[in-house]
């Protein structure tokens, strides 16, 4: 299964929308899943900035503070990078990516959690037919971001 986080990168945070790639008689196709916040592009600094743009294997994981969640692998320079429920990236999160149903303004969303049992439910639907969970992230303007989250805020 592969998953297609577009961002767009903005002074106070990162906001993206996640898509699960599909295909159409042979023509791949992007179905909306979410959208998504981070904190700004620093230069992949640990904890104040998002991660890198790539390609990354993504595996289901529990802890106590998140419960069910998703860890990010082979982040170059980082560890614990995680899809995790948040509403406010500024606040919550330290380079980690926060699944959400609606972006409020730049870096900050609502339904996180509502957002996350969607996402997870396609990742363990994925794993039992033991399908490698990938994540693709890459860039995209502001006006195309702007556009998606003006309908849906």
């Amino acid at each position: 299964m592969e998953l297609v986080l577009e961002r767009a990168y903005l002074k106070e945070g990162t906001n993206g929308t996640l898509f699960i790639s599909t295909e159409t008689i042979g023509q791949p196709k992007l179905k909306f899943l979410c959208f998504t916040l981070e904190l700004p592009w620093k230069e992949n600094r640990r904890s104040v900035s998002c991660i890198p743009e790539g390609i990354y294997e993504l595996q289901p994981r529990f802890s106590k503070k998140f419960k069910h969640h998703l860890i990010v692998n082979d982040v170059v320079g980082r560890s614990y990078i995680l899809f995790h429920p948040a509403n406010d990236a500024q606040k919550e999160l330290r380079g980690c990516i926060a699944p959400v149903s609606c972006l409020t303004g730049i870096g900050k969303g609502i339904y996180s959690k509502d957002a996350m049992q969607k996402l997870l439910a396609l990742v363990y639907q994925a794993q039992d037919r033991r399908e490698t969970i990938l994540l693709t992230i890459k860039s995209v303007n502001y006006e195309s971001c702007r556009t998606i989250s003006t309908t849906h805020s």
